[in-house]
């Protein structure tokens, strides 16, 4: 006698997975919501920096035209923006643009380095909302 063989391919959900989704959907909406914090923060800080440089405000949130106006408040010239799309060349040009930012704002190296460089948050609100004066390029255009 040939007894037919069925399968169920039926499958439930337990809560379980459903908890789990729902705990990482909050999670990484918290982390989102950190960063976007971050950011907010960051041009508001470069806002304040650019208008005591006598740069217009606003550039600091359009891309690219940011790196632009801060290429000129350091007084570096323009073309150092395409330097930026270079691998591993971009983060010497980036160490080089924080230096010459805290030179042209009357800091040394060592604020630049610390405070600029490792913990730039920090120093672009000391710089944006300090008393700090911008004192020219330090690298003057030809």
């Amino acid at each position: 006698m040939w007894l037919a063989q069925t399968y169920d391919y039926s499958y439930t959900t337990t809560n379980l997975d459903t908890a789990s989704a729902g705990t990482f959907a909050g999670i990484m909406l918290v982390y989102m919501l950190f960063w976007i914090a971050i950011a907010v923060v960051a041009i508001i800080a470069m806002w304040k920096i650019f208008t005591k440089a006598g740069k217009p405000g606003w550039a600091a949130i359009v891309p690219i035209y940011n790196y632009i106006i801060l290429l000129e408040i350091i007084g570096r010239p323009w073309w150092w923006l395409l330097l930026m799309f270079i691998p591993f060349v971009n983060i010497v040009v980036l160490i080089v643009m924080m230096l010459d930012l805290g030179k042209a704002f009357g800091k040394d190296a060592v604020f630049s380095v610390f405070l600029l460089i490792i913990f730039s948050l920090v120093g672009y609100l000391i710089l944006g909302f300090g008393k700090d004066k911008y004192v020219g390029a330090p690298n003057k255009l030809a």
